[in-house]
């Protein structure tokens, strides 16, 4: 796997806002099948930073209904809790 299809995308909420600023963290969506070690050479890869950690977690998907038709289920996704070193930083546009 190459260093796009490991990074899905960069998920910007109130508390990923809360850990830029108060410990340089940022929450990333990655293939499940990706370990850590992956995740953070995709990360310096891509972004031009330097990770000091990485965790993860496997996010399970929700079960919805729709209507009349029977129970269905969001799909499962792995989030991505990467630390940069202190003066690093992700410029999203």
């Amino acid at each position: 796997m190459n260093s796009f299809e490991i990074i899905r995308t960069v998920r910007l909420t109130e508390k990923g806002t809360r850990q830029v600023d108060k410990y340089n963290q940022y929450t990333v969506v990655a293939d499940p099948r990706a370990n850590k070690t992956q995740i953070r050479k995709a990360v310096q890869e891509l972004f031009k930073v330097k990770v000091l950690k990485v965790n993860t977690l496997n996010v399970h998907g929700k079960f919805r209904r729709q209507r009349r038709a029977d129970a269905g289920q969001s799909p499962n996704w792995k989030k991505a809790i990467v630390t940069l070193k202190k003066p690093d930083k992700i410029v999203l546009t």
